[in-house]
């Protein structure tokens, strides 16, 4: 499904944090948003997928959802979000809880979203016996339940050691090969937004504005591939001087508060 924004703006308390974002993702895409601390990218994600109602402008839907699809949004959090009492299947279970399945079509759905993302072996865990990796392969399979039209991930891997991090991106993205689900992906890591996404999306220090949209034209299959590195190289370049001094400017006005 395609994800259109036209003219959002939004404020909290008088303070403007996004004005006159419009963006359209493309059926089938990744795209990244990147931009200095507080320029309010969970903000506009929270808007994207309807938690936050925009103080302007608006976000529409179009297209076909997908073939069993539950729900169409869903997020992937940072924190992983995990009921601490439920195992690993309950956790991926409570996605379906308020869509009235039988429970044999839940258990269906919650053991290959599981086969999925590798943690079939471990439905019965606690969260407590998981790694930080796998409690996030979790969140992620309690994303996949629901079959959503549009993935919504909220920095995902920021929480991760670098290796751990590394071994999710490529699951993530073999994930998203097969399936090819419309995907927004918020983070601060350049290198990450240039090994997903089709596109990056470069906001502005706050009030975030589109700055600018970077087209990544090398086919993420072959982006870790030593001939891929020099273009990979020159999009973190430009990313970087894109937002560089922003950054600057934006850290010393979080650290005044």
């Amino acid at each position: 499904m395609e994800l259109i924004a036209r003219a959002v703006g939004h404020r909290y308390d008088g303070l403007s944090v996004l004005e006159d974002i419009d963006l359209t993702v493309r059926p089938g895409e990744i795209v990244a948003l990147i931009g200095p601390s507080g320029c309010g990218k969970s903000t506009l994600l929270g808007i994207l997928g309807g938690l936050l109602q925009p103080a302007a402008g608006t976000v529409t839907m179009r297209g076909m959802p997908p073939t069993g699809c539950l729900n169409p949004f869903t997020y992937v959090f940072q924190d992983f979000a995990l009921l601490p009492w439920r195992s690993v299947a309950g956790n991926v279970a409570l996605a379906l809880e308020h869509h009235g399945l039988a429970r044999a079509e839940r258990e269906r759905l919650v053991a290959d979203a599981l086969r999925q993302i590798g943690l079939a072996e471990f439905a019965g865990a606690l969260p407590r016996q998981l790694s930080g990796g796998m409690r996030q392969r979790v969140g992620i399979a309690r994303a996949l339940v629901v079959r959503p039209a549009i993935l919504l991930l909220d920095e995902p891997l920021s929480a991760l050691d670098a290796q751990t991090r590394e071994l999710l991106m490529e699951e993530f993205l073999a994930l998203w090969l097969r399936q090819r689900t419309t995907a927004v992906y918020v983070t601060h890591n350049l290198g990450e937004a240039l090994r997903l996404a089709d596109r990056v999306c470069v906001l502005s220090r706050r009030p975030g504005r589109v700055k600018d949209m970077v087209d990544v034209a090398i086919p993420q299959a072959e982006r870790a591939n030593p001939a891929s590195q020099a273009d990979l190289s020159r999009l973190h370049d430009r990313l970087w001087a894109l937002i560089k001094a922003e950054a600057q400017v934006a850290d010393r006005e979080m650290a005044r508060g």
